[in-house]
């Protein structure tokens, strides 16, 4: 019998969601006298590995102490993106008057309606990752506190799962930043912040991060006031310097404040406010909010695994140690998804565990490295990028030749009134091989995958030119990027041979 769980709130559709995702009266199964795969964990990285391997034919466990679906159904991509989407709804109304739509002046963005929906739509996508649904796919599920007691053994409640591969797939966690009062003061995470029923007047964002950047954009549009406060300079740190400077615009004309360069000394609690001490640019200052998110960090899960019992080794920062190939310290035990990789996105958990499934059943050599993975960062516009960075490219000896597009320049986007973006491709100096690219737009997470594709598959930018794209669309930009490559191939040498050929008219 499982342990009995609860969200906030507890309505019918958080209720829906459990009924899925640790149903309250589910029977974990007499386990078999061996498994060919355990799998510990039920985020993507896990449900990935265990439907895989199951659909290959091989006897498999599946241990979940929390939530089936992980962080990314219950407290990550699902619910962020049915917030996101809400929120850009209420910018499009604001900003309507910019197409000669006239708005009744007075409306109001109705959060708890929008909250509703969210835990709405993440209930009825719960299934897909349900308890039910992997037993029907043959996968034994034991939900529990799964523990390994040696190199070949894992006790989840009660029951001993003997195995002759595992891996490992538990996720990680927000981070929880060591600043005196934050926890105390009652700070939230995303773990915690789509429980809300109410807008917070006053957000304080720690961290300019993806999370701290997407969740500021999207409350500050329903009417909350947000401000972010960044350590560093530079809000979205990762990305290209260009894309930052265009998100960073974007979040001010959203009425987000921005104060970078910051250290904060300190949180206390006032009644139902929170005050914040930092500094910023050598001045002192105390700030007021109603909420305060932190947006900073992830940390593997991997104490209370009995990771020593199995000899696996690990770090408590960087999560479990593993291969090229995933496997861990002990070969019969390999690692997946966010508790033992720096890219930590739904996406790459469930490719990783695609080379797991392949590794450990079937003595596979697919190297981790070899992956081709893009990312996105849901703001609006949106920053997307796969590959090297220029200055990455560089660092490591490599020269390039960098194309860029603006969005300014593309039909399809003016017409949209979203011009504020680029396409920027990084190419290998001299050649057509594509390294990186990053791209700014309202939609670049659709538009990324044409060259990751390339990327995998080793097109160059040439033939993306010589490819006809729909007009009018966005994604025309790419096309126009590979146009400015293929003409810059038109050395003075060769127009003065085709000015020979052509004569005069």
């Amino acid at each position: 019998m499982s342990d009995t769980l609860t969200i906030e709130p507890f309505d019918k559709e958080n209720q829906a969601l459990l009924s899925n995702a640790h149903p309250q009266n589910w029977e974990n199964p007499k386990p078999a006298s061996r498994y060919h795969l355990v799998v510990i964990g039920g985020g993507t990285a896990g449900l990935v590995t265990a439907a895989g391997a199951a659909g290959l034919g091989a006897k498999v466990a599946l241990v979940e102490k929390h939530l089936l679906g992980g962080d990314c159904l219950n407290v990550g991509c699902v619910p962020s993106k049915a917030l996101i989407r809400a929120s850009r709804a209420a910018a499009d109304v604001r900003g309507a008057a910019e197409f000669g739509v006239s708005i009744p002046p007075g409306w109001t963005a109705d959060f708890p309606g929008i909250m509703e929906r969210l835990r709405r739509l993440r209930a009825q996508l719960s299934s897909n990752d349900s308890a039910k649904r992997f037993k029907d796919l043959g996968v034994d599920v034991f939900l529990g506190e799964g523990r390994f007691i040696g190199p070949s053994a894992l006790e989840v409640a009660g029951s001993r799962l003997n195995f002759s591969k595992a891996v490992i797939a538990t996720g990680a966690r927000a981070a929880r930043l060591p600043i005196p009062g934050l926890w105390e003061s009652g700070a939230l995470t995303n773990e915690t912040v789509f429980s809300l029923t109410e807008l917070p007047k006053r957000l304080l964002v720690i961290g300019a991060g993806p999370i701290g950047c997407e969740l500021s954009q999207a409350f500050a549009r329903f009417g909350a006031r947000v401000s972010i406060l960044e350590v560093s300079g530079q809000i979205l740190g990762r990305e290209d310097e260009d894309a930052a400077r265009i998100v960073q615009a974007a979040l001010k004309k959203d009425g987000v404040e921005i104060m970078t360069s910051c250290k904060i000394s300190g949180v206390e609690a006032r009644g139902g406010e929170k005050i914040v001490r930092l500094e910023s640019e050598g001045r002192s200052m105390e700030l007021v909010a109603d909420a305060i998110l932190v947006g900073v960090g992830r940390a593997p899960n991997v104490e209370g695994l009995g990771l020593e019992a199995a000899g696996v080794a690990y770090d408590k920062r960087a999560g479990v140690e593993v291969d090229d190939r995933l496997r861990t310290a002990n070969h019969r035990i390999f690692a997946a998804g966010d508790v033992c990789s720096p890219y930590k996105f739904t996406h790459a958990a469930d490719a990783m565990a695609r080379v797991a499934i392949q590794n450990a059943l079937f003595a596979g050599r697919k190297k981790a490295s070899s992956l081709v993975i893009p990312w996105c960062t849901y703001t609006d516009p949106e920053v997307a990028h796969v590959g090297l960075y220029d200055k990455e490219a560089r660092s490591r000896g490599i020269k390039t030749r960098t194309f860029t597009q603006s969005l300014k320049d593309v039909d399809r986007a003016v017409l949209d009134g979203q011009g504020e973006g680029f396409v920027k491709i990084h190419l290998r100096a001299g050649t057509d091989e594509i390294l990186g690219a990053t791209i700014v737009a309202a939609h670049a997470g659709e538009m990324i995958g044409e060259l990751a594709l390339a990327m995998a598959a080793k097109i160059g930018l040439k033939t993306i030119g010589a490819t006809i794209h729909p007009y009018p669309t966005q994604a025309e930009a790419v096309k126009k990027t590979a146009d400015a490559y293929n003409r810059s191939r038109l050395t003075p040498a060769a127009k003065r041979l085709l000015a020979f050929w052509l004569g005069r008219p």
